[in-house]
């Protein structure tokens, strides 16, 4: 017997008026001991749209044999997922961002509508795990998060290949250095079995996050999809919930500003992809925690960059797993100070002790001893100045120090399509940044990511010879000097939407500028020449609905007010 005094759950399950409710839980086959017991909910956001989710489901039977083991009553129910890698290069990718809102949105109002009193989220594509993890900070509800895994390497002539690898053989079919056949051949062997990404690219970014930020269990994020040795996270996740309901440890009590900045510690050092500069500061909102794109990137700014993973270096998910994982990672962090060890995680222990229990070392070939980085900073680093005040990111993981620095003659395309038409037709020249505007999260509507175009360069050997710039996003596969999250974005009026092709642009990731050589007087005759932002076809519907709520990148482009603003939570109603 479960004393449901202060748990959601008693809304639906206790008292005589709630005979109605009952009626429905007998209907599917729940006893009384079922309905007495706590419920969580065993959220997933499994489809068929990509290999990322596909296995999802069949995940979250064990999760559901764990909540059990605990004595929970598990609830399943699964939310929505926008995949990237599918979305990328066409209208479909305005999805993207906005669909991390829906995932957040959606399992809160699943939570609340059925007073659930705890989640275990499961997701595998890029948004799908900070929306997930955002649900759970907003409805601050004892929390685990549990990442669905990476796909397997390919093979192809002796060498493993990703998904990255196909885009980028895509701008080399385009530039006659790739035959039909061969572009074939490496599309059938690419992507091998189920999973997301394989490299550090945002879902596996995310996922490290996921434990670093304590929502996760150690370790859980590493094994690949298809090991059936991800059933023993399943089922730990699912007992490690039952705790955390026991101990009234909730999500909020996890995801702190020292665990943030855990987190971002682990983005930096691994190389991990540009969006967690717009996911952190997301999370952080849903706790009122004053954590920005700036603040992401001054903890780039100090942390050593030692795990060589792809894109920008050589090895993938799965690599890292056989390595010892994040908390490998983590042990190296701790040993230069760089790690918060009080903070709470979802196993009910803090970072230190679990950190304390971990008996692997740096192999000193996936992850590097913290003395003997592959370069003293972090693969991630923020810029500002006259051309995005609000700030901008650029990842930098595998390029040298000469590499970080460009001046160039702007180049202005209207969109992404423009400038990939451009980039097909080799209509731009060595030596330009090519200027991506109205990709905004508002103007996009949606704030895409560019990987058609970026990979496109890298297929014609033009990677690191033009740099570009874009209000809107980068995947996290992208390689080369490229600049995104400028802000405030062309359609809130912010510099790069004034900006003229032959513009001298100035980007420098060592010390951290971007700017342009206009004088403040000649910016402020163009702002007031300005016309307004770009008219979008987007006038109904989802997407009209995002551009009109959606704030700045710099504070994650969220949608509401976030925890300052809130008068309840909702586990205490």
């Amino acid at each position: 017997m479960t004393d449901k005094t202060n748990l959601p759950s008693r809304h639906v399950t206790e008292g005589p008026a709630r005979a109605p409710h009952r009626s429905y839980f007998y209907a599917m086959g729940l006893d009384d001991e079922a309905i007495k017991q706590p419920w969580v909910g065993v959220a997933t956001c499994w489809n068929e749209a990509a290999p990322c989710n596909i296995s999802l489901n069949r995940q979250a039977q064990a999760v559901k044999l764990g909540v059990k083991k605990g004595l929970g009553t598990p609830r399943e129910f699964t939310t929505i997922t926008v995949t990237d890698g599918i979305a990328m290069g066409h209208e479909g990718m305005r999805s993207s961002l906005a669909s991390r809102e829906a995932i957040a949105d959606t399992v809160e109002l699943t939570m609340r509508g059925h007073c659930y009193d705890a989640i275990v989220g499961l997701a595998g594509c890029d948004k799908s795990l900070p929306g997930m993890m955002m649900a759970m900070v907003r409805l601050n509800t004892p929390s685990v998060f549990i990442y669905g895994g990476s796909i397997l390497p390919g093979r192809l002539d002796g060498k493993d290949v990703t998904v990255q690898d196909v885009f980028e053989a895509v701008g080399q079919h385009q530039a006659g250095n790739l035959s039909d056949e061969a572009l074939a051949a490496l599309e059938r062997v690419a992507c091998p079995s189920a999973g997301a990404c394989g490299g550090q690219f945002t879902a596996n970014t995310m996922a490290c996050v996921s434990e670093a930020i304590g929502l996760a269990l150690m370790n859980s994020s590493g094994a690949p999809a298809p090991y059936e040795s991800r059933d023993q996270y399943g089922v730990a996740s699912g007992e490690a919930v039952m705790n955390l309901i026991a101990k009234n440890i909730r999500a909020r009590d996890v995801v702190t500003r020292k665990s943030l900045e855990n987190a971002a510690r682990v983005v930096a050092c691994t190389g991990g992809s540009t969006n967690a500069g717009l996911h952190l500061p997301a999370i952080a909102h849903e706790a009122g925690i004053d954590f920005d794109l700036m603040d992401v990137c001054e903890i780039f700014k100090d942390t050593p960059y030692f795990v060589d993973l792809k894109p920008g270096g050589q090895y993938v998910a799965k690599d890292l797993y056989e390595a010892g994982g994040v908390p490998v990672v983590m042990k190296e962090l701790r040993k230069a100070g760089l790690i918060h060890e009080d903070c709470m995680t979802a196993s009910g222990r803090t970072m230190g002790e679990e950190l304390d229990l971990i008996e692997g070392e740096a192999d000193g070939r996936v992850i590097y001893p913290i003395e003997t980085p592959i370069t003293k900073t972090g693969g991630v680093v923020g810029l500002q100045g006259n051309l995005a005040p609000e700030g901008a990111i650029v990842k930098v993981a595998g390029m040298t120090a000469e590499e970080q620095v460009f001046t160039g003659p702007a180049r202005c395309f209207e969109s992404e399509e423009e400038a990939f038409e451009a980039v097909k037709a080799r209509a731009y020249k060595e030596g330009e940044v090519l200027v991506i505007r109205n990709e905004g999260p508002s103007g996009g509507p949606g704030m895409r990511e560019m990987l058609a175009t970026t990979a496109a360069l890298s297929g014609q050997g033009m990677g690191k010879k033009v740099a570009l710039i874009t209000d809107g996003r980068f995947s996290g596969a992208t390689r080369g000097f490229c600049v995104g999250h400028v802000g405030p974005e062309a359609a809130h009026g912010g510099p790069i939407g004034l900006l003229q092709d032959g513009d001298m642009i100035t980007m420098n990731a060592v010390t951290g500028e971007l700017s342009v050589d206009i004088s403040d007087a000649d910016m402020t005759a163009r702002r007031d020449a300005w016309k307004g932002p770009k008219e979008t076809i987007y006038a109904s519907g989802a997407l009209w609905k995002y551009s009109q709520l959606v704030g700045g990148a710099r504070l994650g482009a969220t949608t509401h007010p976030g925890a300052r603003d809130e008068r309840h939570i909702y586990m205490d109603l």
